[in-house]
């Protein structure tokens, strides 16, 4: 007879099941191409000048890799899907990155958040 309860069990299956939701998660990433001339001193982005080369985290977020050529970024942050629309809202939260799923009545109380989306 196992000593694991089935408790246990569906909640190790959960788990896994999460983990491999979470590892499949993707950024959202885009592209900027550059016209010939245009930002040759780097990449301009939401009023911001940044230099060619990594760009580690802007402002908004991203991760970026500015070239001569254009701007690729990526966001830093998983964008929540499965929460309840009716009562919560989402808010970017920009200090940590990640989005906060708050009350719409009270957003200094948290929402369950099913599953996040890169």
């Amino acid at each position: 007879m196992s000593s694991v309860s089935l408790l246990q069990k569906s909640f190790l299956a959960f788990l896994l099941a999460m983990g491999i939701i979470v590892t499949l998660g993707d950024a959202a990433c885009w592209s900027k191409i550059h016209k010939p001339g245009e930002d040759k001193d780097g990449c301009m982005l939401n009023g911001k000048l940044y230099p060619f080369g990594r760009i580690e985290r802007t402002e908004d977020c991203y991760t970026c890799s500015c070239r001569e050529d254009g701007l690729r970024c990526c966001s830093l942050f998983h964008t929540p899907v499965g929460y309840d629309k009716n009562k919560c809202k989402v808010v970017l939260n920009r200090k940590r990155c990640d989005y906060d799923v708050v009350q719409k009545d009270d957003p200094s109380k948290e929402c369950f958040v099913f599953s996040p989306v890169g």
